[in-house]
C-alpha cells in the first residue's frame, strides 16, 4: 500500500508539473503605455514585442532579421523596391483580417508628418507603400536602404488595424500567438493565448507580468516563488545566490543598451567641458559599483560585441588631472550641472557615483530623481536637463545622433551627411569603414560620456526552457518558452 501511495504521489507531481503552461515574469519598470508606436520606454517592448504585436520581420534571440508577417521578399536590383508576401488567414485579436491594406496603413501613419512614433526616422527612406493584393505589399524607397528589412523588425514597426490603433496604448489588439487580458495598474499585464494564432501555436497558454521596482523585494519574490523569471534582475549583487541554489538558473549575456551619460549639448556648448565630464569618469568604478562588475567599457556609442565596433575607451580615458585642466581652460570654474536620474539602477545607483567623480574635478550636481514617466516628459521630450544616465536598449542605433531634435541635441551637418551615406551603402567593407568613422566622430565630439555596454543578467526557475540569453531587442520573446518536467 506504501509503495502504491508514494508511486501514486510521484505520478501526481510529475503530472502538475507537465501540466504547466502559464509563467509569470518579473519587470522592474512597468510601461508608460502598451503601444509600441507610441512609446519610447523600452518597458513597452519587453510586455509586447514578439508576445502580442508581430511587424513584417522580427528580431531572432541571435539578433538576426527573420520573416514574421511577411513569410518572405524580393528586392528590385536597384535595391529601392521591396515586395513583402504576406502569410495567409492571419486575423487581429478582435478577429478582424490582417492584409496589405494594414501593412499601409501602419507604415503610412508610422511616417505621417504628424506620427507620434518614437523612431520615425526608421521610415523616413519609404516613399511609397501600396497593397497590390491582399498578400503582396510593395515598398517603395526615396534611395537604396539594405537595412530596410532590419528597420521594420523593430517594434516601432509593428503592424497594427485602423479599428484599434487608437486605443492600442491601453487595449493592445496585436496579431501575435498572446492577446491582452488586463493590465491592473501599479501592478501587472496579463496576457493569454491567442486561439486562432495564424502561425505555430506557444507552449504557454498564459503569461503575467509583474512590475516590481525595488530589488530587494525582486529577490525576495523569486526567492518566495511569487516569480518564475526576472530576465533583467534588478539586484546583480545577489546573483551569487541563485547560482548556489539549484531551484534556479542564471543567465548572463549582453544587450544592445549602451549606457551613458546623456549631456544636453544645447546647454553644455563648450567642446572641453564636455571632454572634462568624460575624464572626470571612471567606467569602472561604476561597474564595479554599481553592477557589481557586470558590464564591459565602451568609448562611443556601439555595442562592442558588433563585428563594426571601435574601441575608443582611451580617447575618453580617466584622467581627473586633464579633466580639471579641461575645465581651467574653458573658465568653467564654478560649474554646477542638473544631473537627471530615471528609476533603474544602473541610473540610481551610477548616478551616486558619477556625482562623487563629477565633484572630484570641481563640477557641482544637483541630483533629481525621476519616476519613468517624469523622465519622458521632462528630460527626453522635454530637453530640460544638463546630465541624465540612460541605457539605449535599441539595436544598431547611432543613427539617433544625426537627429538634431533628439533629446541631447546635437547638431552636425557632417555626421548627418555620414549617416544618410552609411544607409545606401552596401558594400560590407565600405559600411564598415563608414561606422567606424561615425563612431570616432562622436566620440571627438564627447557628444556625450560613454559608460558601459548593459549586461543581461537574468534569473530563471531552473525548469524553464527557451527564455532568451542575450538581448538583441528590448523584449520578453515568450513564443519559444517552455517548462520542462
Amino acid at each position: 500500500m506504501l509503495i502504491r501511495t508514494a508511486a501514486a504521489l510521484a505520478l501526481i507531481t510529475t503530472t502538475a508539473l507537465a501540466q504547466q503552461t502559464d509563467i509569470t515574469i518579473g519587470m522592474q519598470l512597468e510601461p508608460p503605455n502598451l503601444d509600441p508606436t507610441g512609446g519610447a520606454a523600452a518597458a513597452i517592448d519587453e510586455v509586447v514585442y514578439a508576445n502580442l504585436f508581430e511587424g513584417l520581420t522580427r528580431f531572432g534571440p541571435d539578433g538576426s532579421v527573420q520573416p514574421a508577417l511577411a513569410q518572405g521578399w524580393e528586392v528590385s536590383d536597384d535595391g529601392t523596391v521591396w515586395t513583402f508576401t504576406l502569410h495567409d488567414g492571419v486575423t487581429f485579436h478582435d478577429g478582424t483580417t490582417m492584409d496589405a491594406d494594414d501593412v499601409v496603413f501602419s507604415l503610412d501613419r508610422a511616417r505621417a508628418e504628424d506620427s507620434t512614433n518614437a523612431q520615425k526616422a526608421l521610415f523616413a527612406d519609404i516613399e511609397s507603400v501600396e497593397a497590390v493584393d491582399p498578400t503582396t505589399v510593395r515598398i517603395t524607397l526615396a534611395a537604396p536602404n539594405g537595412n530596410l528589412g532590419f528597420n521594420l523588425a523593430w517594434g516601432d514597426a509593428v503592424i497594427v488595424a485602423p479599428e484599434s490603433a487608437d486605443t492600442n496604448a491601453t487595449v493592445p489588439v496585436g496579431t501575435g500567438p498572446f492577446a491582452f487580458a488586463q493590465w491592473v495598474q501599479g501592478d501587472r499585464v496579463e496576457l493569454t493565448a491567442y486561439a486562432d494564432y495564424w502561425g505555430e501555436a506557444p507552449a504557454l497558454t498564459a503569461a503575467t507580468f509583474k512590475f516590481i521596482s525595488d530589488p530587494n523585494a525582486a529577490f525576495a519574490a523569486m526567492m518566495a516563488g511569487d516569480l518564475d523569471a526576472f530576465p533583467n534582475f534588478p539586484a546583480p549583487e545577489t546573483l551569487s545566490n541563485f547560482e548556489a541554489d539549484p531551484r534556479f538558473t542564471v543567465i548572463v549575456g549582453s544587450t544592445e543598451g549602451e549606457t551613458i551619460l546623456g549631456i544636453n549639448n544645447a546647454n553644455i556648448t563648450d567642446l572641453k567641458v564636455r571632454q572634462a565630464i568624460g575624464h572626470a569618469i571612471d567606467r569602472q568604478a561604476i561597474i564595479d559599483g554599481a553592477m557589481f562588475g557586470y558590464g564591459t567599457p565602451i568609448g562611443t556609442h556601439f555595442a562592442p560585441h558588433n563585428p563594426d565596433y571601435v574601441d575608443l575607451t582611451a580617447q575618453s580615458a580617466f584622467d581627473p588631472d586633464k579633466a580639471r585642466t579641461l575645465l581651467a581652460e574653458a573658465g568653467a570654474t564654478d560649474l554646477t550641472l542638473r544631473l537627471m536620474l530615471p528609476p533603474p539602477v544602473y541610473a540610481r545607483r551610477g548616478g551616486e557615483i558619477i556625482a562623487s567623480q563629477l565633484r572630484e574635478v570641481g563640477i557641482k550636481t544637483e541630483v533629481s530623481n525621476l519616476e519613468w514617466a517624469q523622465w519622458l516628459e521632462q528630460v527626453f521630450r522635454g530637453k530640460d536637463f544638463d546630465l541624465t544616465i540612460v541605457s539605449h536598449t535599441e539595436p544598431a542605433d547611432i543613427n539617433i545622433y544625426a537627429r538634431p531634435d533628439y533629446y541631447f541635441q546635437y547638431d552636425n551637418p557632417e555626421f548627418q551627411a555620414l549617416i544618410e551615406q552609411i544607409s545606401i551603402t552596401t558594400d560590407p567593407a565600405e559600411r564598415s569603414a563608414l561606422l567606424g568613422q561615425a563612431q570616432k566622430t562622436i566620440a571627438d565630439d564627447a557628444v556625450n560620456a560613454y559608460l558601459f555596454q548593459l549586461a543581461k543578467t537574468g534569473v530563471a526557475d531552473a525548469r524553464i526552457q527557451g527564455l532568451w540569453e542575450n538581448a538583441p531587442t528590448q523584449a520578453n520573446d515568450l513564443t519559444g518558452v517552455t517548462w520542462s518536467q
